[in-house]
């Protein structure tokens, strides 16, 4: 495992995403209530990118544009159909300002 330096933390303010690519990881970063989440951006339904879907901070979830499955920011789980599997998620950390997420070495 590794930690892979995405972006500047003031890049990202609540309520928004990031999108980021590493390898063949493509990833999206969430900030909701002030925490940072690190989860796949692709659906697990249908090839689809959550980065254009909607975040939804109450709820601290993230909407797939397409079909309009939800799934959980802290353990990728879906809420609703018609996804039923879980989005990877990853360790998120600030270190010295900057956002690094942990992912297995490439």
């Amino acid at each position: 495992m590794q930690w892979i330096r995405v972006a500047d933390s003031k890049l990202i303010k609540d309520g928004e995403m990031l999108d980021f690519d590493y390898g063949d990881y493509k990833l999206l970063i969430s900030k909701a209530k002030g925490k940072l989440y690190a989860t796949d951006r692709i659906c697990t339904h249908a090839y689809a990118d959550l980065a254009i879907g909607i975040l939804n901070e109450e709820e601290q979830t993230v909407t797939c544009p397409l079909h309009l499955s939800a799934f959980k920011l802290d353990t990728g789980q879906p809420q609703n159909l018609p996804a039923e599997q879980p989005l990877g998620t990853y360790n998120v950390k600030i270190q010295d300002s900057q956002i690094y997420v942990e992912l297995d070495s490439i």
